[in-house]
């Protein structure tokens, strides 16, 4: 079983699902049952309407972005933390 969102190249008449695996559908809107959806904006910004030269020049940038969002600890917290979600002290 491999669950997944519904976006449209998973749920496109034209995917080959592989015999013996089975496509289970998150429903609609619902970034609380896949956390990470709600980082992806954070992730997106600085590389959004831009253009690179080369692929260095995009992994620069992109391992930019996650040294400063590693410094933002309490954001990520805040974007990620379910009432649901074990709470786990880290010393990170």
């Amino acid at each position: 079983m491999l669950v997944v969102d519904q976006a449209g190249w998973h749920i496109s008449k034209n995917l080959k699902v592989p015999e013996g695996l089975h496509l289970m559908f998150l429903p609609s809107h619902s970034p609380e049952l896949q956390p990470a959806e709600r980082l992806w904006p954070l992730v997106d910004e600085p590389i959004a309407n831009r253009s690179f030269e080369n692929l260095e020049q995009l992994e620069e940038l992109l391992c930019a972005s996650c040294r400063s969002l590693w410094e933002q600890r309490e954001l990520i917290r805040g974007l990620m933390s379910f009432h649901w979600w074990p709470q786990i002290e880290t010393s990170l």
